[in-house]
């Protein structure tokens, strides 16, 4: 009777089972060079690969996230395997991030997981600037249907070598990143803060120099600025690919 009562209690758990939706992440480096990844998790979220990994030129690597991971990936260029120090989206001294933010100007890739309406959000984003084109697009996913739902965001213009002198960033190897305006200058105006604060406020047209509409330009799937919001792209798919990496020609950058 005690073995009769344990199956049927057994098939009744069973049936209560939710799958969890797992979602992958191919991270590919389409470059020449080998490159460090930085991955940092939203607050609350997990740090993937404990917040980076190499990756060497032409490689691919897959991650796994939890259905409602939320956080960011970027490019660190120009690393020291010795002291792991980056000249581009650095994290200090080590190669996996544990929890630490990448420092400006590097491109980011971000994503929402289980979003409104249980859709995912996921984005490029300038706000940091740039330092290598980046491709962000799920595969085979489902949406609803609008302008940026289960696109493509590609970010592929050079700005490395097309970019305003007061945001280059020098080295010795030439122009390695194009900061944004908020990072290189640090105004309350170019940085949305202060009286600037709001959308209503941080109007890029009434900046000093309107850098913004620049990088909005060259890369108009992009957010450029705080308060850019028409380019969250929406969707539901269990891969995604993100691709780091480039091919120049014409001073553009071909993913």
């Amino acid at each position: 009777m005690l073995k009769i009562i344990v199956v049927a209690f057994l098939l009744v758990y069973s049936f209560f089972i939710v799958v969890v939706r797992a979602v992958d992440f191919e991270i590919v480096n389409n470059a020449t060079e080998a490159i460090s990844v930085g991955v940092l998790g939203n607050a609350d979220k997990e740090a993937l690969e404990n917040g980076g990994f190499v990756l060497e030129a032409g490689a691919t690597k897959t991650i796994t996230a939890a259905e409602d991971w939320a956080g960011k990936f970027w490019a660190r260029t120009w690393c020291d395997a010795k002291t792991n120090h980056c000249l581009t989206g650095d994290c200090g001294d080590k190669l996996e991030c544990q929890g630490d933010e990448g420092a400006a100007p590097a491109t980011l890739a971000e994503i929402t997981l289980k979003g409104d309406g249980g859709l995912d959000t996921y984005d490029i984003s300038l706000v940091n600037g740039f330092n290598v084109a980046v491709a962000f697009e799920p595969v085979d996913g489902s949406g609803d249907g609008g302008d940026y739902s289960c696109k493509k965001a590609t970010c592929s213009y050079n700005f490395n070598k097309q970019c305003p002198d007061a945001l280059k960033l020098n080295s010795e190897h030439g122009v390695i990143g194009c900061k944004s305006a908020c990072v290189a200058l640090d105004t309350d105006q170019y940085c949305c803060r202060g009286e600037y604060g709001t959308s209503d406020t941080c109007i890029v047209s009434e900046w000093p120099v309107d850098y913004a509409s620049y990088f909005k330009a060259h890369c108009h799937d992009a957010y450029s600025y705080t308060y850019d919001h028409n380019n969250t792209f929406t969707c539901k798919a269990q891969k995604y690919i993100v691709t780091f990496g480039v091919d120049v020609v014409d001073d553009r950058i071909m993913l």
